[in-house]
C-alpha cells in the first residue's frame, strides 16, 4: 500500500470486489447485468435485474460481504408487459399453494402493476413467505404487504424468551444486543458485526410467539 494510499481506499476497493464475486455466487441473481461501487464501506448496486426477488437477492448478497455498512439499492426492474388482470390471476394461484396458509386468508388486489396483499396470519413466517413468492412473479413491479398477524398475546417475560433465544444462537453476540419491550412490540438496540448477524437477530425475535413487531435500530459495526 503507498503512503497516499488510505484505509479506505484499500478497504473499498477489497469490498468491490468480495461483493462482485458474492454476486456471481448466487445462483439467483444475473451478476453480468449488476455494477458495484463502493465509497467507505457504502455499497451501491445499479444495473438491471428480471424481478423482485432478484433484485432482493442482490441486495441480500451485498449485505453479506464483510465490512459492507450500507447496500444502497439502484437496480431498475427489467419491464414485463403483463395486465392487471392476469398477474392478480397469477397472485391469486400462487397463494393458493402457499402452505400453512388457510384458503382466502390472504387476498390481492393489482394496481399498475403493484400487487397488495392484505389479510391475517399467524406467524410472520408466513406473511414473509407470501410477500416472497409474489415478488418472484414476471410482472410484479412491486408488493405491498398489508398483512396483520392474529397472534398478539401479551408476554411479561417475552424479553427474556428472546435474549435466551439470541444465547442458543451461534452467530449472534447476545452481549452486544438490548432489547426493550413496550406491549408486544420489540426494539432491538446496540451493535452487530455484521448484515448476517443482523438479519438473524430480527429473525430470532420474530420467532416469539407473543411478538407483533420488531423495530430494527441495531448499527453495524464490523471487527
Amino acid at each position: 500500500m503507498s503512503p497516499t494510499t488510505t484505509f479506505h481506499e484499500y478497504d473499498d476497493h477489497a469490498i468491490q470486489h468480495a461483493v462482485e464475486a458474492e454476486l456471481s455466487w448466487a445462483p439467483e441473481v444475473k451478476s453480468e447485468h449488476i455494477g458495484v461501487s463502493v465509497v467507505n464501506g457504502a455499497v451501491t448496486l445499479s444495473g438491471e435485474v428480471r424481478s423482485l426477488s432478484e433484485r432482493s437477492a442482490a441486495v441480500r448478497a451485498a449485505q453479506r460481504v464483510r465490512g459492507v455498512t450500507v447496500v444502497n439499492d439502484e437496480l431498475k426492474l427489467h419491464e414485463r408487459q403483463k395486465s392487471d388482470d392476469d398477474l392478480a390471476l397469477a397472485v391469486n394461484n400462487t397463494l393458493m399453494w402457499l402452505d400453512g396458509v388457510p384458503e382466502g386468508a390472504i387476498t390481492a388486489e393489482v394496481q399498475g402493476g403493484t400487487v397488495i396483499l392484505k389479510g391475517t396470519v399467524d406467524w410472520n413466517y408466513l406473511r414473509v413467505a407470501a410477500k416472497k413468492a409474489v415478488e418472484r412473479l414476471a410482472g410484479a413491479r412491486a408488493v405491498d404487504s398489508r398483512i396483520e398477524l392474529t397472534r398478539k398475546p401479551s408476554s411479561d417475560d417475552v424479553a427474556e424468551e428472546v435474549t435466551n433465544a439470541f444465547v442458543r444462537n451461534a452467530i449472534l453476540d447476545a452481549e452486544r444486543i438490548q432489547i426493550t419491550v413496550n406491549g408486544t412490540e420489540l426494539t432491538l438496540t446496540g451493535k452487530v458485526r455484521s448484515w448476517a448477524e443482523k438479519r438473524q437477530a430480527v429473525h430470532t425475535a420474530w420467532a416469539s410467539p407473543h411478538v407483533s413487531a420488531v423495530h430494527d435500530e441495531l448499527q453495524i459495526i464490523p471487527t
